[in-house]
């Protein structure tokens, strides 16, 4: 991102986009990598149908719900959230995918996790096999997306010191620091959704490299937890900043939820300092465009700020 790198003062070269965005399953997004070792695990176990949850806008959701019409599977879906009054961004998307939808009501993240747990028995008690998957994906097993993924990222750009990613549930961060050795190496951007990320990313950092037969990671999880606003999914106006430049400069579109917070902390770290001029950047784009057409964001996206 040559253009977005000048910007911020950064040298020739030194920042790099990873476009997970544009993995092909029902608008793409991170989560294909974790979902590719989630479904073989259920199906290996016999399971006939996927649970999952998120909130309203999940991206996780989307593709859970996409992964199992691939391969012939159910799929049941929580929210934790009321149903909204006109679906709009991802729930248009969940609608033509059609799980059964779950509207839990307005519920924290373990709240999600405990519908989720509920759901998977009533399902068992109806005498199906239901798999349940975290939020997010983020069991060790579906960390093990990641794990590859740092191998993919190292073998593509191996002079890469610093990956920054979206932390909502963790597991990709988790993944990667497995992946590529240390905590020195990636820097989470904490989007509101989990509220102890810092002991659930070395913790799962930890299992998947075991699980990978890998070293233990070395150094401390690097997370920037100022950059949610008032809570998961709430615009900001340092989001709204890095949507409109890596748009104008880049023709890179983020979403107001994950990439665009993540985006945020990247140039915040790059003008604190906390990201050298000369630092080999790699920026993980998580996908989530659909959030872009939900109408929580439809006024706010809209009001177009004064070109630089």
């Amino acid at each position: 991102m040559r253009r977005l790198g000048a910007h911020l003062d950064m040298a020739d070269d030194c920042l790099w986009v990873k476009r997970d965005d544009a993995t092909g399953l029902a608008g793409g997004g991170n989560k294909a990598r974790k979902l590719e070792y989630l479904c073989e695990d259920a199906q290996v176990h016999g399971c006939d149908t996927l649970v999952t949850g998120g909130g309203r806008q999940s991206n996780h959701v989307r593709m859970t719900a996409a992964a199992a019409n691939k391969l012939g599977l159910r799929c049941t879906v929580v929210f934790g959230s009321d149903p909204p009054s006109e679906p709009s961004g991802n729930v248009v998307l969940d609608e033509l995918l059609a799980p059964e939808m779950v509207w839990a009501g307005p519920l924290d993240y373990y709240g999600v996790e405990g519908a989720i747990d509920h759901t998977t028995r009533r399902l068992t008690e109806e005498g199906r096999r239901p798999y349940a998957i975290p939020i997010g994906g983020a069991s060790v097993t579906g960390a093990l997306g990641y794990v590859r993924a740092a191998g993919e990222l190292s073998h593509q750009h191996p002079d890469v010191e610093l990956v920054v990613v979206a932390d909502g549930s963790g597991g990709t961060h988790a993944g990667l620091v497995a992946g590529l050795g240390t905590h020195d190496r990636v820097m989470g951007i904490d989007v509101g959704t989990r509220p102890d990320l810092d002991q659930t990313v070395p913790e799962k950092a930890t299992e998947t490299a075991r699980l990978a037969g890998l070293d233990e990671p070395a150094g401390k999880p690097q997370i920037d937890h100022d950059r949610f606003g008032e809570g998961y999914g709430a615009p900001t106006d340092d989001c709204r900043e890095a949507l409109d430049l890596a748009a104008r400069l880049e023709g890179l579109v983020l979403d107001p939820v994950y990439s665009g917070k993540a985006m945020a902390g990247l140039i915040a770290a790059r003008r604190s300092g906390r990201i050298e001029r000369d630092t080999q950047v790699v920026f993980l784009h998580t996908g989530g465009m659909p959030a872009l057409f939900a109408s929580t964001y439809t006024e706010w996206i809209t009001r177009r700020p004064s070109s630089s």
